[in-house]
């Protein structure tokens, strides 16, 4: 089944635990946490927000980490031990998941400028993905513009070394940042597209409320009723992309009718 959600990234810079409440008293109920820093991955932080979820019934289906702009240095430079610690540092995460049952973590990985053959990127970021799933989590490329997983020929072929243990995370606007085609990067991964941040984009930007833009926000979710029917599609929007709590809201509503008219 298909489940609409918000991201708590879209209230940055408010302090998570104001922008998880902020959601779930407004009654969003399904949401995405972007960890900012260190001190929110402790056991005693997260079973705070824990209890903030459970209190407003609202569900987390992934986390975003804020160490993404280190993943280049930290998996992906060829230097063994610091992998090794990258890992055990990114386990922090994975605790952190299993407390409040966010079950997708979000990697953005290596940047285009420092380009690796695939068959060494997938060696590296496997490392990353059997450790999840000691965890029982899944950890899934994003398609960000200025990173290698921003290409479908790159992604198309991380799908194919890794099989059954590629995943991926789509983002609408960083496709269109890309040059790429959401449309068509779910058509050539399907099921393995196992997460989706969406916005609007047109001629006034890539990163729009839902109606602000031309994208067929509606044609995504009859696609991904299709090919990938168990993912979460999250808006992501930027705290300049709307005005208050209640743009949120409202783009809210509106996936959640359009998850309920493909899940019927």
């Amino acid at each position: 089944m298909i489940k609409a959600g918000v991201s708590t990234a879209c209230l940055y810079p408010k302090l998570l635990e104001e922008a998880v409440y902020d959601l779930a008293v407004n009654g969003i109920n399904h949401i995405e946490i972007y960890v900012n820093t260190d001190c929110e991955l402790s056991k005693t932080y997260m079973n705070g927000i824990a209890d903030t979820l459970k209190r407003f019934e609202v569900t987390c289906c992934a986390l975003h980490s804020y160490t993404y702009s280190l993943e280049p240095m930290m998996f992906f430079s060829g230097y063994q031990r610091r992998i090794e610690d990258a890992l055990e540092y990114y386990k922090k995460y994975f605790n952190a998941m299993n407390i409040i049952g966010a079950e997708v973590f979000v990697f953005h990985g290596n940047k285009k400028i420092t380009q690796l053959p695939a068959e060494k990127y997938c060696e590296s970021y496997s490392k990353l993905v059997e450790t999840g799933k000691s965890f029982g989590i899944t950890v899934a490329q994003e398609n960000i513009s200025v990173c290698q997983g921003g290409s479908l020929e790159f992604m198309s072929r991380m799908a194919e070394l890794m099989q059954d243990d590629a995943k991926f995370v789509l983002d609408t606007k960083q496709a269109v940042r890309a040059g790429e085609n959401s449309f068509d990067i779910i058509k050539t991964l399907r099921e393995k597209v196992v997460h989706v941040h969406v916005s609007d984009h047109g001629e006034m930007g890539d990163c729009l409320q839902i109606g602000k833009g031309r994208f067929n926000v509606k044609q995504l979710f009859n696609l991904l009723s299709q090919l990938s029917p168990d993912c979460s599609v999250i808006l992501e929007l930027y705290r300049n992309n709307f005005n208050g709590i209640s743009d949120l809201v409202e783009n809210y509503n509106m996936l959640s009718h359009m998850a309920e008219a493909v899940n019927s």
